[in-house]
């Protein structure tokens, strides 16, 4: 992989991670038209990368919010943030679960498998669609939604099932706020992805003896400097309301993907 493709990758990851329209998809679609062969492990180590880079980004939009929220744990008070993130640690269990129960064969799923990537767009679609037929309220998300949602996060493990799409529309369909359901989506992965960074470094399982280091730092730029865009861009179209676009791209996209693969095989 050289710098270009690097780039070009960072900038879909930055803007699909909080776009509901699949960064993991867009990224396995990328590689795949890019010509990158990089079995695996190989090709998980970059997308790591980049959620680590987008993940950062996130913390930068909300740093408001992260800050009250750690001003408010060290309150030792059960108050609003406190059970926040409470609700963010309630939403990690599924993830957690089918993570350390199934990581090779999530592993192996991210090698350009195109098929399934189509399928998954359209599940995705099918989520965004529903979710904007639902009525606005003015509900927060409860403990037993933050499950719920979790659960939802967990599924979009899936190559081709955004994380944010699922999430927000499952939340909203749940019958909470947009903005909210939005604010706790992308609250909600931080903690996942930087624990799945540390136990990755931990582990040694993100070694670099066969790896160019540029191409990955440049994509790493590329995404967060792009998910910074796109973080603050979503806020706002969620609020809009315009779920059914997104439904209407990833259905697009999931068809010709789908067409691609068995043209191609």
């Amino acid at each position: 992989m050289d710098v270009i493709d690097s780039i070009i990758l960072g900038i879909i990851q930055g803007l699909t991670e909080f776009l509901p329209v699949s960064s993991s998809g867009h990224l396995e679609i990328g590689k795949a038209i890019l010509g990158d062969h990089s079995v695996p492990k190989e090709s998980l180590l970059f997308t790591v990368v980049l959620h680590f880079a987008t993940a950062l980004s996130t913390l930068v939009v909300f740093r408001k919010d992260i800050w009250s929220i750690l001003q408010g744990i060290f309150k030792f008070e059960w108050n609003d943030d406190v059970q926040l993130a409470a609700k963010i640690i309630v939403s990690m269990i599924p993830a957690v679960i089918v993570g350390l129960l199934f990581e090779e064969q999530l592993e192996s799923l991210f090698g350009g498998n195109i098929l399934l990537v189509g399928f998954m767009l359209l599940v995705t679609a099918a989520l965004l669609f529903l979710a904007d037929k639902a009525k606005d309220t003015d509900k927060k998300v409860s403990f037993g939604n933050a499950f719920v949602i979790g659960i939802s996060q967990a599924i979009a493990m899936l190559p081709g099932i955004s994380r944010s799409g699922a999430t927000i529309s499952t939340s909203v369909l749940l019958g909470n706020d947009k903005s909210k359901a939005a604010r706790f989506s992308f609250l909600m992965v931080v903690p996942l992805i930087f624990g799945k960074i540390a136990k990755d470094l931990l582990s040694g399982e993100l070694t670099y003896e066969s790896t160019n280091f540029l191409p990955i730092s440049i994509g790493f730029i590329a995404a967060f400097v792009s998910g910074l865009f796109a973080c603050t861009w979503m806020i706002k179209l969620v609020k809009r309301s315009k779920l059914t676009y997104f439904a209407v791209y990833c259905a697009i996209v999931g068809l010709v993907a789908i067409g691609v693969s068995l043209y191609t095989n």
